[in-house]
């Protein structure tokens, strides 16, 4: 597989956004409660969302009726993840909740990618992806030691 040098970037910056979200969800959910600070990130989420499509001219968004109907529960999701991460932040610490979103994150991938399912494409789960699991439940126990 060649490797996507801008895809490892973006990548990167994702996760970094991860982070600096987490630590702000933590933050806002331990002044404003847990729903008060889903609310405010994704209300300032649908603000940059509009200024971007209305920037694009509306983008490919009218093809949203081609998308399959579980794809359009990531809003839900993604909810639930802010509800989640601003609850646990300050009652694990943002490295604790990071590995432990991650590690989820990780096992359920490698479950998607075996079966091919929801779209994702079939990758088999082989000795090698065993070993790095292996290595995963490993890191994620010391560092929730």
């Amino acid at each position: 597989m060649i490797v996507s040098v801008p895809a490892v970037v973006a990548a990167l910056a994702g996760g970094a956004a991860i982070c600096l979200q987490s630590l702000f969800s933590g933050t806002l959910g331990e002044r404003v409660g847990v729903m008060g600070s889903v609310f405010v990130i994704h209300a300032g989420g649908l603000l940059l969302a509009v200024l971007f499509i209305l920037g694009a001219r509306g983008g490919a968004l009218s093809a949203w009726r081609s998308v399959p109907w579980y794809a359009l529960c990531a809003g839900f999701l993604g909810v639930g993840i802010v509800a989640a991460v601003s609850y646990t932040v300050p009652r694990l610490g943002l490295a604790a909740t990071l590995t432990l979103t991650i590690a989820a994150q990780l096992v359920l991938g490698a479950v998607l990618d075996h079966f091919g399912w929801l779209g994702a494409g079939p990758r088999p789960f082989d000795a090698s992806r065993a070993v790095g699991m292996g290595v995963l439940f490993v890191g994620t126990w010391l560092m929730l030691r």
